[in-house]
């Protein structure tokens, strides 16, 4: 009877002890994966927490800036490397790989770039000059939002007519070649490596611009007190508008981040829902102040 009694501890300790080790590996595989996806969140939600701290809008269209940084760097991509929507890979070593992402994800961040100032000089300049409330920056703002939309949607199916569909709703993918290694039980990933220090990177030197360069202080200068910086002899319109560059940047920077992370596919419509939780992560960490909503992304993300 001991015996037996004894036995039965000694399994009970044994199962007790392989469930930690699954937790404990599930836990860790978690945060990995919360990581990167915080990362990109992070990048996406500085340009919601710039402007609101500029101008006090909510700019809902930020997360159609990111959604055409998605298709630019897709179509870098597929130009540069070679990738089809089929998901066909190819194999031409870490450094060559390195490289031609990063000319994708320049690209991406360029084609960002060039919306958010687009967007700013087209749907808020107008609305700035006539004094309008911000009422009508709010609704100009998700009217943009949705006109964008459908933009892509009426103007893609053309585009990809030649990549193996017609149909905007048909998801483009992109497959990129992943090799993984095991950390503390838990499966990381080339491109998690990748994901979380390009956004370290982007992250460090947004900080840094923003608060140790002539641009930056002129930026939270305007942010604080628009009417005193005009004074001291800073350019608003041009504070707004490397504002609205920056976010841009950073959206096409976490565009093409995405494109790698989501093998299902990218659609016109994922913008949409990956903004809302940057804007998400943007309020987590308080709308308006920059190391706030880095760390809202990487929490809303874990």
């Amino acid at each position: 009877m001991t015996h037996l009694c004894v036995e039965q501890y000694a399994c009970l300790a044994a199962n007790i002890s392989f469930n930690l080790d699954g937790l404990r590996n599930g836990f860790w595989q978690l945060t990995i994966d919360g990581l990167s996806w915080g990362a990109i969140y992070a990048l996406v939600a500085v340009g919601y927490t710039l402007v609101y701290g500029v101008l006090k809008l909510i700019n809902f269209a930020h997360s159609e800036v990111f959604m055409f940084g998605m298709f630019g760097a897709y179509f870098c991509l597929d130009m540069i490397l070679g990738f089809t929507p089929s998901g066909n890979t190819y194999n031409k070593g870490i450094v060559l790989t390195v490289l031609y992402l990063g000319i994708a994800m320049l690209f991406a961040m360029a084609v960002s770039g060039a919306t958010a100032v687009g967007l700013e000089a087209v749907a808020y300049r107008p609305l700035r000059r006539r004094n309008a409330d911000r009422l009508s920056f709010l609704i100009t703002a998700i009217g943009m939002s949705f006109v964008l939309q459908e933009f892509v949607h009426f103007i893609l199916p053309k585009i990809i007519h030649g990549y193996g569909g017609s149909n905007a709703q048909q998801p483009i993918r992109l497959v990129a070649p992943e090799t993984q290694f095991t950390v503390s039980g838990a499966a990381v990933s080339n491109i998690t490596l990748i994901i979380v220090g390009a956004a370290l990177v982007l992250a460090l030197m947004t900080d840094l611009a923003i608060n140790r360069t002539k641009f930056g202080r002129g930026i939270r200068a305007v942010a604080q007190d628009p009417d005193t910086a005009t004074l001291m002899g800073v350019s608003r319109e041009r504070v707004i508008m490397l504002t609205f560059l920056i976010g841009g940047l950073l959206a096409g920077a976490a565009a093409l981040l995405y494109t790698l992370k989501v093998p299902q596919g990218i659609i016109y419509s994922g913008g949409f829902l990956l903004g809302i939780k940057a804007f998400a992560a943007a309020v987590l960490g308080g709308i308006g102040n920059l190391r706030g909503a880095l760390l809202g992304g990487l929490l809303l993300g874990i």
